[in-house]
C-alpha cells in the first residue's frame, strides 16, 4: 500500500484536521531568519501554488521588505501572517502564544445556516440528540432530518445505527453539514459507510514530494467500506452545504460526487482539501500548510490522461460546489430555502 493512502487513512486516527506532524523545535530570534525559514518551508512543501497560480517568489518580496532589526514581536508576526494569508487557505496558520494568523474562507460567501429557524419552522424543540447528531422527522414524518455541526470524532456504531435504523422508512434523508468546519476525517468514512453497499473509491489524493512546485506522488485511492449496520443507499440523500463547510467537510462533499443517489444542495464549501503538516520556526512559533491535493474520481481520470491543466482550472480546493445551488433569503424568516428545496427533490 502506497504512502499517500496510509496517511489518510491512518492519519485520522492520529490527528484532528486542527492538528499536524511537528518537527523538533529550535530558538532564534531573527527576524529575517524566521522569516525566509517559513517561506522556504511552504516553498518545498505546500501543495496547491500551481492550482492557485502563486507567484511564492514574488509574494516574499513583497513581505520580507515590510522587516527591519529590531522589529517587535506583533509587527514580526503581522508580517508572516500575511506571507501566509497570501495562499488563501484556512489549513494554513501561524500561531504564536498572544495570536492566531488565519485567512476565514467562510467569509467569502454569504452566511447560509441558522439554526433558530431550523429548530423553530423544521425539528422542533423536542428533537433527538445521538452523539453528535441533532435529528428529527420533518415534511410531516415523510423525510428524516440529521444535522451534524462538526466531525467531532465521537462518531460511533451505537449512534449511527440509531439515526441510520430511525429513518430507514423516510422517503428520503436530509444530512445537514453547513457551517461543518471539519475535524476527525475518520468520522467522514463512518459515515459515508451508511450510505453505500459495497466497497467505493471515493475521491484521489497525492502528496507533495519534490523541490519543484508540481511534484507530487502518483495519485492515491481514498476507499469507504459499507457500514455493519443499517444503510440509506437506495433513496435519496440530500446534503446541505455552504462556505463554511470545511476540510473533513469538504471531504465528504468531495466523496459525495461518487455516489448517485447523494446530491449536495446549498453553496459552495470552503475548501480546504489538503492535510496539513507542520512544525516550529526559528522563534518557536508554530506553522501549518496543505501539503495534499484531493481529487474527484473523474478528475483523477482526467489527471491520468496529463489534462491536469484542465483539472486545475477547476480548484475544487477553494470549494466543492454543489449540485444545486440554492441560498437563505432571510426576508422570510419562517423558511429555510435550502431546506426546502431539499424536501422537493426528494418528494417530487
Amino acid at each position: 500500500m502506497k504512502r499517500l493512502y496510509l496517511l489518510l487513512l491512518i492519519f485520522p486516527f492520529l490527528s484532528s484536521c486542527e492538528r499536524a506532524f511537528f518537527e523538533e523545535e529550535i530558538e532564534e530570534d531573527d527576524p529575517f531568519e524566521a522569516f525566509d525559514y517559513l517561506w522556504q518551508q511552504a516553498d518545498l512543501r505546500y501543495s496547491y501554488f500551481e492550482v492557485k497560480n502563486i507567484d511564492w517568489n514574488s509574494v516574499r518580496s513583497t513581505y520580507r521588505s515590510q522587516l527591519y532589526g529590531g522589529m517587535s514581536q506583533d509587527s514580526l508576526f503581522n508580517v508572516m501572517g500575511s506571507l501566509l494569508r497570501s495562499l488563501k487557505d484556512d489549513h494554513t496558520n501561524l500561531k504564536s502564544s498572544f495570536n492566531v494568523a488565519y485567512y476565514g474562507v467562510r467569509y467569502n460567501g454569504p452566511d447560509n445556516y441558522d439554526a433558530r429557524i431550523v429548530e423553530d419552522n423544521y425539528i422542533g424543540r423536542q428533537y433527538f440528540i445521538s452523539g453528535p447528531f441533532v435529528h428529527n422527522w420533518i415534511a410531516n414524518g415523510q423525510i428524516g432530518y440529521v444535522r451534524l455541526p462538526a466531525f467531532t470524532g465521537t462518531i460511533d456504531k451505537i449512534n449511527l445505527d440509531y439515526v441510520f435504523g430511525k429513518y430507514q422508512s423516510a422517503k428520503g434523508l436530509i444530512l445537514d453539514l453547513r457551517e461543518n468546519g471539519g475535524g476527525v476525517v475518520n468520522d467522514m468514512y463512518e459515515l459515508l459507510g451508511r450510505l453505500i453497499d459495497q466497497r467505493t473509491v471515493v475521491f484521489y489524493s497525492r502528496i507533495r514530494n519534490g523541490k519543484d512546485h508540481n511534484d507530487f506522488s502518483d495519485l492515491e485511492r481514498g476507499i469507504a467500506e459499507p457500514a455493519d449496520g443499517p444503510r440509506f443507499t437506495n433513496k435519496p440523500v440530500m446534503v446541505l452545504v455552504d462556505r463554511g463547510t470545511y476540510s473533513a467537510g469538504s471531504f465528504f462533499s468531495l466523496s459525495t460526487k461518487s455516489l448517485i443517489n447523494v446530491k449536495l444542495v446549498g453553496d459552495t464549501t470552503g475548501g480546504g482539501l489538503g492535510l496539513p503538516n507542520g512544525g516550529h520556526l526559528p522563534n518557536g512559533w508554530f506553522y501549518r500548510f496543505s501539503v495534499t491535493q484531493a481529487y474527484t474520481n473523474e478528475q483523477a481520470s482526467r489527471i491520468k490522461a496529463g489534462l491536469i491543466s484542465e483539472v486545475n482550472k477547476e480548484n475544487y480546493e477553494k470549494g466543492v460546489p454543489p449540485d444545486y445551488r440554492v441560498l437563505l433569503d432571510r426576508t422570510d424568516l419562517t423558511k429555510d430555502e435550502v431546506i426546502d428545496f431539499a424536501i422537493d427533490q426528494i418528494l417530487n
